[in-house]
């Protein structure tokens, strides 16, 4: 059967225990009701969202109307909805859970279950493992009582509550001159998302018209992730063939965004970890004394040098936003390489493209006004505290076994040295409470590479990262050079495990 784990279901759409269907969907809500009403939260409202993959209408529908049999006050948002609107309703109307129906950027013959508790985070252990067993003694039949859905104001809350985001950037800059090309990967947030930046004043929004209107069959792309080449190939044509100032992509369920720059070579997609410190950047300046900051153990390193030059504090986590969330008091801002961004934590727990997109232009304004932009702001941060160049290797084997073979062969007789360079070890399974995990960490003066087991493919991941000095802008161009040797050294390791 499907496991019920990292944040909630997710498989394909098929008969029986083992895919995601109406059957799987109705037992997973009855076991989270026992669940909860056995933590004497019976009776709390829960909040039911859904995207627009194939199945979730009726599996919103199973899960509101099994909610409503079992006396808990149900509200069903209208629609298709992304999914940071769900985590911002869970935690606007103080509510005891949320389900939102949607894989976010699997591909289109799956289907998903996400959870929410402790005021919009998603879960975690052992609340998994105890609802898993909720799920297994649960009881059929499975009563249910007609939800219908509700009106579009808690949508029109939160368009209101991004709008306001801008303030976060240091002023409004010049928002009517920025253009901004768009697409939303036939996804559920485009027309939120369009929506969201004229509430900020970015009015000038053009649309890769084809991906616009949600589709859950993804027809233009291989793989419905802005991360993976060519995904955004489209956005960045539509991006120089109308003078954009910015390119934007989101995933499928909104909840990640992808940022496209015009460089010396053309458009590019900027990396998670290069927006990751831009956007931070952006809130720590406006943040009250001693916030926090936090990335996980696989993101750059140059966000904790960020935080220590602006006086704010640091955290690491393990990968995901279900920890990233819950890094500590006084979170102003959280990111993942993985294209993940939580830039108003006070409202939404978990990453949110839409807002991260919504401050993303008003930095980009901003600049436009200085006669900069994002690569030059990226650039400054480079001279003040070193060139961070990042890259990630997955290789894909046979089965997941294969790779946590290679990591306890790693484990068992780890390197001295990694590409000519001495490395510090740590083994992560080694160390208790929340940072244990699957991983090994080497860790030079200057570099470090991430080696861990994909918890969901058959794959082995491996995280790289180099620092180079430089003096000033002058010396960025031999930088960069000396960067990209050392991480293709640091790849061909990896790539020969």
């Amino acid at each position: 059967m499907l496991r019920f784990g990292t944040a909630g279901l997710r498989g394909p759409l098929r008969e029986g225990p083992d895919g995601m269907n109406v059957t799987t969907v109705s037992r997973a809500t009855a076991g989270v009701v026992d669940w909860l009403r056995g933590r004497c939260l019976g009776g709390g409202r829960v909040v039911v969202g859904r995207d627009a993959r194939h199945g979730s209408p009726e599996f919103a529908a199973a899960v509101a109307e099994i909610f409503a049999a079992a006396d808990f006050p149900v509200t069903l948002l209208p629609g298709a909805v992304p999914t940071p609107v769900l985590a911002y309703a869970v935690r606007e109307l103080g509510a005891v859970a949320g389900v939102q129906i949607t894989a976010s950027h699997n591909p289109p013959a799956d289907n998903g279950y996400k959870l929410y508790l402790d005021g919009g985070s998603q879960l975690i252990a052992p609340a998994d493992t105890e609802i898993e067993r909720c799920i297994e003694a649960v009881a059929e039949p499975i009563p249910r009582v007609p939800v219908a859905e509700s009106d579009d104001a808690l949508v029109h809350r939160y368009l209101a509550r991004v709008a306001r985001l801008p303030e976060l950037g240091g002023g409004p800059g010049a928002r009517a001159d920025v253009r901004i090309a768009l697409t939303p990967l036939h996804g559920v947030g485009g027309e939120i998302a369009v929506r969201a930046l004229a509430a900020a004043g970015f009015a000038d929004v053009h649309v890769v018209a084809e991906q616009f209107a949600p589709d859950p069959d993804f027809p233009t792309v291989a793989f419905p992730n802005p991360e993976e080449p060519g995904a955004a190939d489209r956005l960045l044509a539509l991006a120089e063939r109308v003078g954009a100032d910015v390119a934007i992509a989101l995933d499928p369920d909104a909840d990640r965004c992808a940022v496209g720059v015009p460089g010396p070579g053309g458009w590019r997609m900027l990396r998670g970890d290069e927006t990751g410190v831009l956007l931070g950047d952006c809130v720590l300046r406006t943040a009250p004394p001693d916030a926090l900051v936090a990335t996980t153990i696989v993101s750059s390193r140059l966000l904790s040098k960020l935080a220590q030059a602006r006086g704010a504090r640091y955290a690491e986590t393990l990968t995901g936003f279900k920890w990233l969330a819950r890094a500590g008091d006084g979170l102003v801002y959280a990111y993942e390489e993985a294209i993940g961004h939580c830039v108003d934590p006070a409202a939404v727990r978990d990453k949110d493209g839409i807002s991260a997109a919504v401050l993303t232009a008003d930095l980009v304004a901003r600049l436009k006004a200085e006669r900069r932009t994002l690569l030059d702001e990226l650039d400054d941060f480079a001279v003040e505290f070193g060139l961070h160049a990042g890259d990630q290797v997955a290789l894909r084997l046979a089965d997941t076994d294969a790779a946590a073979a290679v990591v306890e062969r790693l484990r068992a007789d780890p390197p001295g040295e990694i590409a000519g360079e001495p490395m510090k070890y740590a083994d992560l399974l080694q160390v208790r409470g929340r940072m244990r995990t699957d991983a090994l960490v080497f860790e030079g003066t200057s570099s470090r590479v991430v080696i861990r087991p994909s918890g969901t493919e058959p794959k082995l991941k491996c995280y790289l990262e180099v620092v180079e000095p430089v003096a000033d802008r002058a010396g960025l161009s031999d930088a960069r050079s000396a960067a990209a040797q050392r991480l293709s050294a640091l790849a061909e390791f990896c790539r020969a495990l």
